[in-house]
């Protein structure tokens, strides 16, 4: 289980635990810029965890390098480590990727992933943490 929960947590807590870009990202819904986090290239075996709340959220086996700047993986560790909402900003409707445990934003998901799924987790490295295979 999550050590922290959102409903536990005020934005003075967030702010406090986060770095600027982690709390742009993950509590205020932000992006980092392209090329510039650091899980986008990165290639060690392990899991992927929710920043805020160290939820696994994504393993390393299904991380693929999709070209766009950004960690991408075709599968989620569960399908209850996440939600999907509607997101409508920036003029076009996306799906947004959010932690099921304490509502951090992820990135997006989208239809043009390898197979099985046929979907790509497009997640900002600011969202994550990560735990290495021993």
């Amino acid at each position: 289980m999550p050590e922290n929960s959102d409903e536990t947590e005020t934005d003075t807590n967030w702010q406090e635990k986060l770095d600027d870009m982690q709390y742009q990202v993950a509590r205020c819904g932000g992006t980092e810029p392209a090329f510039t986090g650091k899980y986008w290239d990165h290639k060690a075996a392990g899991d992927y965890l929710c920043i805020c709340c160290k939820a696994p959220l994504f393993g390393s086996s299904t991380k693929y390098d999709s070209g766009s700047g950004w960690p991408s993986f075709y599968d989620v560790v569960a399908k209850s480590a996440i939600k999907i909402n509607r997101d409508q900003s920036l003029g076009m409707t996306r799906e947004e990727v959010v932690c099921a445990a304490c509502d951090a934003h992820l990135g997006h998901v989208f239809p043009d992933g390898p197979a099985p799924t046929g979907l790509r987790y497009c997640i900002n490295s600011a969202s994550l943490d990560f735990e290495g295979k021993t």
